[in-house]
């Protein structure tokens, strides 16, 4: 066996030797990720300080309703996009809720009630329910062939880092310039996230699916 064929060049952690649509869903999720790291790690204290009655109890029920409506979507939607024919509804879908995820955090500045956090919740969980499929479906498609290893390497070194970063930057905005900035802050980078999706749509049109 040659080893160095086999070894990873340095380009791939430049995302020089990736086709385009992995490249651009590797830094936009990248992005996308950063930008829920600068609020998730502090969400509980978000919660105490803007929640009335906001305690741990509400901070756990509020990710369990999250990842409860989530998990339980995912298997329907997956199915349901499965049996589509073609990846442009795929990308549209992706897309068009990426987007609404983006903004999402701007209720958490109008609501101050566990109540309203916790539809918040449920809408968001519905939300990633249908990003997250159509997500993994056109990664797995395109991604290239004997590098399958190195590019799901290279998409979670480069969210992990990214949102170890902003965790910390998250930490000190909330600290320095208080919750609504970071909120603001975080609905900014989540869509500029989601619009380098965009030129995706291009590589697509044509690409039937097998």
């Amino acid at each position: 066996m040659d080893m160095k064929k086999r070894s990873a060049k340095l380009e791939h952690y430049f995302l020089k030797d990736i086709n385009p649509v992995i490249r651009l869903l590797i830094i936009s999720d990248t992005i996308l990720v950063g930008a829920a790291g600068l609020l998730g790690p502090i969400f509980a204290l978000f919660i105490e300080d803007f929640i009335q009655g906001g305690d741990a109890a509400v901070a756990g029920l509020a990710a369990g309703i999250y990842l409860f409506t989530k998990s339980v979507l995912q298997i329907p939607i997956a199915h349901f996009i499965d049996r589509i024919r073609g990846e442009k509804d795929d990308f549209w879908l992706m897309f068009i809720f990426t987007i609404l995820i983006a903004f999402i955090p701007l209720l958490y500045l109008i609501i101050d009630t566990p109540l309203q956090l916790y539809i918040v919740q449920f809408i968001l969980g519905i939300f990633t329910a249908f990003t997250f499929p159509t997500y993994m479906a056109l990664f797995t498609r395109h991604i290239d062939k004997e590098k399958e290893g190195t590019e799901w390497g290279i998409y979670f070194t480069l969210t992990d880092l990214t949102s170890a970063l902003l965790a910390v930057a998250g930490g000190y905005i909330a600290t320095t310039q208080g919750f609504p900035v970071l909120i603001i802050a975080v609905v900014i980078v989540s869509f500029i996230g989601a619009l380098l999706l965009w030129p995706i749509r291009s590589y697509i049109r044509t690409s039937p699916r097998t």
